[in-house]
Formats: C-alpha cells, structure tokens, sequence
C-alpha cells in the first residue's frame, strides 16, 4: 500500500512476513557491547528453547570503546542479515550508542527488497526512523537479546512481544500491565502514523535526511538519564523543526531516572510537558508502559493507531505483519 503522506514520493509502506516457529533469528550490535557477553549466549539460548534457529552477525563480540565494533563492521552485519533470504527477523543485542554514526552504511535497497522484523529501542531508535524514512518498513520498538531476553524476561513483556510479531490481526488494543492506567494530559480522539521512539536518538535525526515526515502522525517518545533541561532541549528542537505542529497526537512512555541534580533549580518534566504540549490541539496521553523499564511494550514504528483518551484507549488499527 502506498503510505500517504509520511513517506517521499513512489515510496510504499511494507510490511515485514509474520514470524513462525523454526525461522532464523539474526542477532545484531549496531550500537554498543553488552557489559556481559554471556547475556548473547544466554539469550540464544531461550530463542532456540522456544524452537527458533539463530544466525550471530559476524563481529557482535567485539568491543570499541563504546561501540562493539568499527562503523563499517557494525553495518555490515545489519546489511548481511537483511539480504540473507534465511533470516526472517533481527533483534539487536543492546542499544547504548553508534546507531547514528552508520546511517549513511546502510544499504536501504537490500533492505527495501528483504523486508523483515526488525526489533530494537533505545539507540536503536535512529536506525528505525532512518528505515521507515528511506523504505517504509514497519519496523518493532522492543526487547533487546542482552538486556530484556536474556534473563527473567517479564512475563508481560514476552507475551506482548511474540503476539505482536507472529499476530496478523488487524487490530491490536495497547494495554499498560497490571490494569495501570494511562494518564491524559490533553483529550481528543486521534489517528496517524506511529513515528519516535527515544527522544535524543529522535532529536538527533531531525534536520537530516533519515527524519521521516511527521505529517499526521503520532508521535510517542521516552528517554532515560536525561536531566529535564535536556529532556525540555530536545522538545524545543522538535518544536523549533516545526514537527510539535504536524502530529495528530502524542503519546509519553516512562521518563527513567529524569531528574534534576539540583531539584529546587529545575522544572518538572510535567511542567515541561505542559509548556510544549498544553496549546497543542491534538490528545496528549502519557504513562504508558514503555521505554527503559523491565515491563515493556512492544511498539511498530510506522503502523497506523489510533487514540482516545475518553476511553483511554491506543489501538494498532492496520495489520502490521504480512
């Protein structure tokens, strides 16, 4: 299907095929090492428990200062997972940092021609927009091998990520865990284009040519480690980019350890939120459980979804899976 106003001319919307029992798993280090290598193996270990076969790109146990490996090496192996027609998905090990210094080593069009689940947040966050920017491909905000699958994988978790990558459902209803309600700073009822992800990594897309077109959209962001003021300096770049004026609505995951050191000389992040999203005339709905928290769901950037914060309901409204 040809996406209508968020993708560049002749450029469709696709679809990756749903993933099944038996399919090969590539595994991933587009940014930074695990602390622990044996998390690799850990998390292996589970996905062929749960009968999948894995495929490790080639340098995933290296380490380079903060990058697990050269920028060369670490797109090579995101492109030979791509155009290996046996691996049906690819889950990164971590985030961390390095996904934005190899955007311009991707080859889209093998990408493009080799549409598949791609799974990853965090860092991962660029490489997802840049994606969806340059070949439509609906791509998965979630768990990462080394940091959520290897060990004590969050029942909710898991159970909301396989569903959402083996469902060909056309219509997904987002549920917080345990009943925990979603908070609603602006009302309305909205429909778009899921775009975000991790605020920084976001930000730092923007004014280049891996920022996908906000037009329409809804954007959803979160972020860990961020004082407010830098949380309040990237709302501005997005406001400033004029992007706060294109979206249907916004949706605000978890804020993890966003405090101030000196709390009595800063804003709140609820202050912030309102200063940037109080005159906008979309719905604006937060505390949903997703971002850098161990219970976390699962997000298809680039699908169509839908809010309503009357019924405090988001709702994945198009198949996302092929």
């Amino acid at each position: 299907m040809i996406f209508e106003t968020n993708l560049g001319k002749n450029v469709r919307k696709l679809k990756p095929p749903a993933l099944r029992r038996g399919d090969v798993i590539g595994i991933v280090s587009p940014a930074s090492s695990p602390d622990d290598f044996s998390r690799i193996e850990k998390g292996v270990a589970y996905l062929e428990g749960l009968g999948y076969r894995v495929k490790l790109g080639r340098y995933i146990y290296k380490r380079l200062g903060y990058l697990s490996a050269s920028d060369d090496e670490r797109a090579k192996d995101l492109n030979e997972m791509f155009a290996d027609p046996q691996v049906r998905a690819i889950i990164c090990v971590r985030g961390g940092y390095g996904t934005p210094r190899i955007l311009d080593k991707i080859d889209y069009g093998v990408i493009k021609r080799n549409p598949k689940i791609f799974v990853g947040y965090s860092d991962i966050t660029a490489l997802q927009l840049a994606i969806f920017k340059k070949v439509g491909l609906i791509t998965f905000s979630g768990p990462m091998l080394a940091v959520d699958i290897y060990s004590n994988f969050d029942a909710y978790s898991e159970e909301f990520f396989w569903m959402i990558l083996t469902s060909k459902s056309r219509e997904i209803e987002v549920k917080n865990p345990d009943g925990a309600e979603i908070s609603v700073l602006k009302q309305g009822k909205a429909m778009g284009t899921l775009l975000g992800g991790n605020l920084s990594l976001l930000a730092s897309t923007v004014g280049t040519k891996f920022q996908p077109n906000f037009n329409d959209s809804i954007l959803v962001i979160e972020d860990i480690g961020e004082e407010p003021y830098r949380i309040d300096r990237y709302l501005a770049q997005l406001k400033n980019a004029g992007i706060l004026n294109k979206i249907n609505g916004c949706i605000l995951g978890q804020f993890t350890d966003c405090v101030p050191k000196e709390p009595e000389k800063s804003l709140t992040l609820e202050q912030i939120f309102q200063d940037y999203f109080g005159n906008l005339k979309v719905p604006v709905i937060s505390n949903l459980s997703y971002g850098h928290i161990p219970r976390k769901i699962t997000l298809p950037i680039g699908a169509k979804i839908k809010i309503d914060t009357k019924r405090g309901t988001i709702t994945i409204v198009e198949r996302v899976l092929s």
